[in-house]
C-alpha cells in the first residue's frame, strides 16, 4: 500500500465525517415547515394515482362508508366518528394500509361537544375574544378527548338578514367584529386540540330573501370589504382548512369558484392549507346547471381549488379515469394532496398514538366544564330594555312565578348543532331560578301557559293565576330550537304560534313581568315591546343556562351582552344593518320623499351594539392623539369611562369612524375596535382604542385597499350611536396590492 492511499482514505474518511456533520447541522437547521415538505415529498413519491385520490376523499360514518374502504387507503378524512371506540377501530384499520396515513375525524363541533356553551351568535354578544377562545378551547378539548381532530367550524359567514336560519352559527353583521372573534375562535381551537375548517367560502350569510342555500349577488369590493376579512382573519389565525359554500356567487356556484378559492384564498393571502366541499356540494353543481354529470363536477371543483370531496363520492368514483383521459392534469391532483397531507403533518397525526377505547363522552360535563359554560353564558346576554328597573329581581319579594314553554325545555336551551350533546345535562331556566330563590326562601310557581310551539293555550289560565298569586313573573318564551339554524329561513319573524297574545294577556294582570327571550336570532316584538318593561335577551344558552340566567336576574352578575347584530321593528326592513351607505335623500319625517316607510319607522328596535346594565356609564373627555395621520400611524382615541351606577359592571367601549367624502361612499358608520371593561361603582378607567390608517380605506373591484387622503370622523360610546367626538386627517392617499396587505389589527389598552 502507498503513502499515499493512506492518505487518501484518510482524507476520504475526514470528508465523510465533515459531510454527515454537516448535513447533521444543515438538517438541524432546517425549519420544521422545511421537515415538513420534505416528508411530503417522500410520501407523495410512494402513492399511486388511486391512493392520492382517496386522500382527497371525505366519508361519513356508516353507508356509503365500508370498513375496508380505510385500510384500502381510500379514505383520506372522516366525518361523524364522535366516539373513541370507532376512532380506535379506524385508526387500527389505517395500520393495515399500506402507506398507513392517518385520517382526520371531523365533527360539527360549533359551540360544545358535550358541554354546550352558547350559539356562536349569543357568543358574539359578549363583544370578547377571550370568551370566544374560551368556548372554542373548551369543545375542542372534550372533542378531542374521544379523537375528533377536526371541526367544521367557526362559521365566518358575516349575515345582515335575521331570516337565515344559520345566522345563529355566525357573528352578526359586522366585519371587524366578526373578525376578531373568527380568529379567536380559531385559535381556541386549535388551543384546545382541534383543528379548524372556517367556513363556509365565500357570501353564504347573504341569499336572496334569506332562504338557505339560494344565490348570492355581491359586488367584488363588497367582498374584499365586508364578506371577505372574516375569513381573512381565520387564514392569518392559522386555519388549517376551509369549507366551500354550497351557494353561487354572482352566478358562479363557490364549489367551482377559482376566483374565490385560488385567486383571493391561495394567491392573494397565501393560505397553504386545504379546502374541502360542504355535503355533497360538488354534485350540486349539477343542480347549479354548470355540470351535465358526476364527472364534469368533479373536474371543474378539483381545478377550482376543492381539494376534497365531502359525501359526494364522485372524486373517488371519477378523478382517476379524467387524470387519465388528460382532462384534469395529474400534477393537480398532487397539489391537492400535498395540501391535504401538509396539514395532517402539521398536526402531527402521523406522529400520534391512537386514542383509547375506553374513553367516552360520558366523562363530560365536568364540574369545570359546567362553571366556564355558566361563566361564558352570562357574558352573553343582552337586556334590551328596563323599564322602571324590573330587573334585578328586587330584594324582598316572596314569590316568583315563571311562565312560558321555553322556561323548561333542556333540549332547545342547546339549540341546533349540539354535537354530542344531551339535555339530560342541561340545567334549565326554571331550575336555575328555583336553586336561587330557594337560598333566599322565595316560592316558584310555574305554568307553561302553551305548548313548546304556543298553538294550544290551555294552560293560560293557570298561568295567569300563577302570576297574580305572585310578586313577580319572569316569562320564558321565544323560538324552539327546531326553527333556528341550518334550513329553518322564517318568512315571518315574528313571536310564532299565539305568544304575543299569552304574553300581552300575563302583562294585563299588572304584576312586573320580565320576559327573557330564547332564540337564534332576533324576533320581531310588535306590541310586547311595549307592554312588557324588561326583556333580555338570553339566546340559546347551553347546558348551564339556567344558573347563568339566574344570576343574572337576580343581580348576582350584571348583563354585559351587547347585539352583535341591528335589532328589526318588522321582517319587512330585512336586510338590516347598521353601517350602511348614505342616501342622496337621508330620513326627514316630515318628508315622504326621502328614505323611509310609509308604514313602518326606518329605524330598528334596537340598534347594533346596543345592550343595558344594571349600572350606568358616562363618558367624558375623549380624545385624539394625533390630528395629521400618514401612511404606518393610527388613530388613536382615549375616553374617560367612569361606572356613575351604584353596581358593579361591564361596559363594551366601542369606536366608529367614518369617511364623510370620498370617491365612493362610505358606510355612515364603521366598527373599528372595542374593549370590554369591568368598573365598580364609582370607578373610572382611561381606554384606549389604536386603529391603524391602513384600516380606514376600502377595498377597489381588483382587491386593492385605497386608504385616501381626507376627513376621518370619529364616535366612541356604548352602541353605533356613539356620539362624535372629533376627526383626524389623512394626509395622503395611498395604495395596498391584495397580496402584501394583512387584516391589520386595532388595539386597546383600560388604565
Amino acid at each position: 500500500m502507498r503513502l499515499s492511499d493512506v492518505h487518501g482514505g484518510a482524507r476520504l474518511a475526514l470528508a465523510l465525517v465533515l459531510t454527515a456533520a454537516c448535513l447533521s447541522q444543515a438538517r438541524a437547521q432546517e425549519t420544521n415547515e422545511q421537515s415538513i415538505e420534505r416528508r411530503v415529498d417522500a410520501l407523495l413519491r410512494q402513492m399511486t394515482l388511486e391512493e392520492k385520490v382517496g386522500q382527497l376523499n371525505l366519508v361519513s360514518h356508516g353507508p356509503p362508508l365500508r370498513w375496508e374502504d380505510i385500510s384500502e387507503g381510500r379514505a383520506g378524512a372522516l366525518l361523524n366518528f364522535n366516539s373513541a371506540q370507532d376512532v380506535a377501530r379506524a385508526q387500527e384499520l389505517v395500520r393495515q394500509s399500506r402507506l398507513k396515513i392517518p385520517p382526520l375525524f371531523g365533527l360539527d363541533v360549533l359551540h360544545g361537544f358535550r358541554t354546550q356553551f352558547p350559539l356562536p351568535l349569543g357568543e358574539a354578544a359578549a363583544f370578547s375574544p377571550r370568551v370566544s377562545r374560551l368556548a372554542s378551547e373548551w369543545a375542542a378539548k372534550e372533542a378531542a378527548y374521544v379523537g375528533v381532530n377536526w371541526t367544521f367550524a367557526p362559521m365566518a359567514d358575516l349575515s345582515r338578514d335575521s331570516r337565515w336560519g344559520r345566522i345563529v352559527e355566525g357573528f352578526g353583521e359586522d366585519p371587524y367584529l366578526g373578525s376578531v372573534l373568527t380568529a379567536a375562535r380559531v385559535e381556541g381551537f386549535r388551543k384546545g386540540g382541534v383543528a379548524a375548517a372556517t367556513k363556509h367560502f365565500a357570501g353564504y350569510g347573504a341569499p336572496q330573501g334569506g332562504r338557505d342555500y339560494d344565490t348570492t349577488y355581491i359586488p367584488r369590493a363588497e367582498m374584499y370589504d365586508t364578506y371577505l376579512p372574516p375569513f381573512r382573519a381565520a387564514v392569518e389565525a392559522g386555519s388549517a382548512s376551509f369549507m366551500a359554500a354550497f351557494n353561487a356567487l354572482n352566478g358562479e356556484p363557490s364549489t367551482a369558484n377559482p376566483w374565490l378559492l385560488t385567486d383571493v384564498l391561495r394567491k392573494q393571502w397565501g393560505f397553504t392549507g386545504f379546502v374541502t366541499s360542504d355535503w355533497v356540494g360538488i354534485g350540486e353543481l349539477i343542480n347549479h346547471g354548470i355540470a351535465a354529470d358526476g364527472a364534469e363536477a368533479a373536474r371543474k371543483a378539483i381545478l377550482a381549488g376543492v381539494d376534497m370531496d365531502m359525501m359526494g363520492q364522485l372524486y373517488i368514483k371519477h378523478l382517476p379515469d379524467e387524470v387519465r383521459a388528460g382532462r384534469v392534469p395529474e400534477s393537480v391532483i398532487d397539489e391537492s394532496v400535498r395540501r391535504v397531507l401538509r396539514t395532517k403533518f402539521r398536526m402531527g397525526l402521523f406522529d400520534r398514538p391512537s386514542i383509547d377505547p375506553t374513553r367516552t363522552d360520558a366523562a363530560f360535563p365536568t364540574t369545570e366544564s359546567r362553571q366556564v359554560a355558566r361563566e361564558v353564558a352570562r357574558e352573553t346576554f343582552v337586556l334590551l330594555q328596563n323599564r322602571g328597573d324590573v330587573l334585578p329581581l328586587p330584594a324582598g319579594i316572596r314569590s316568583i312565578a315563571v311562565v312560558g314553554p321555553l322556561a323548561d325545555a333542556p333540549h332547545d336551551q342547546m339549540g341546533p348543532h349540539a354535537a354530542r350533546g344531551h339535555k339530560e345535562d342541561s340545567v334549565t331556566i326554571l331550575e336555575g331560578i328555583r336553586r336561587r330563590a330557594q337560598g333566599a326562601g322565595i316560592a316558584v310557581r310555574h305554568a307553561p301557559a302553551c305548548d313548546l310551539f304556543c298553538r294550544n293555550t290551555e294552560g293560560l289560565p293557570a298561568a295567569l293565576d300563577a302570576v297574580r298569586q305572585s310578586d313577580v313573573a319572569i316569562a320564558v318564551f321565544g323560538e324552539p330550537q327546531e326553527l333556528s339554524g341550518e334550513a329553518a329561513s322564517r318568512a315571518h319573524l315574528e313571536l310564532n304560534g299565539r305568544q304575543i297574545e299569552v304574553l300581552e294577556e300575563l302583562a294585563k294582570t299588572g304584576k312586573p313581568i320580565a320576559l327573557v327571550l330564547m332564540g337564534g336570532r332576533p324576533q320581531v316584538l310588535g306590541p310586547v315591546a311595549e307592554r312588557i318593561p324588561a326583556i333580555l335577551m338570553a339566546w340559546y344558552p347551553g347546558t348551564e343556562g339556567g344558573p347563568a340566567v339566574a344570576d343574572v336576574l337576580f343581580g348576582d352578575v350584571s348583563p354585559s351582552g351587547k347585539l352583535p347584530l341591528t335589532w328589526p321593528r318588522a321582517t319587512g326592513q330585512l336586510p338590516l344593518y347598521y353601517n350602511r351607505l348614505p342616501t342622496g335623500r337621508p330620513t326627514k319625517p316630515d318628508n315622504r320623499f326621502t328614505l323611509q316607510y310609509i308604514d313602518e319607522a326606518i329605524t330598528p328596535l334596537y340598534p347594533f351594539g346596543w345592550g343595558l346594565s344594571y349600572t350606568q356609564f358616562a363618558y367624558a373627555d375623549a380624545a385624539i392623539a394625533r390630528r395629521q395621520l400618514d401612511q404606518g400611524q393610527a388613530l388613536e382615541v382615549s375616553v374617560s369611562v367612569k361606572n356613575v351606577g351604584s353596581r358593579e359592571g361591564q361596559e363594551v367601549v366601542q369606536l366608529y369612524t367614518r369617511d364623510p367624502v370620498a370617491s365612493r361612499s362610505r358606510p355612515l358608520r364603521e366598527l373599528k375596535a372595542f374593549e370590554k371593561i369591568a368598573l365598580k361603582p364609582g370607578e373610572t378607567k382611561r381606554v384606549t382604542l389604536r386603529v391603524p390608517v391602513e384600516s380606514l380605506g376600502f377595498h377597489l373591484d381588483d382587491g386593492t385597499y385605497l386608504v385616501e387622503a381626507g376627513a376621518i370622523q370619529v364616535f366612541v360610546g356604548g352602541s353605533s350611536l356613539a356620539e362624535q367626538v372629533g376627526e383626524a386627517e389623512i394626509v395622503r392617499t395611498f395604495r395596498i396590492p391584495p397580496m402584501e396587505r394583512r387584516a391589520a389589527a386595532s388595539t386597546s389598552v383600560a388604565q
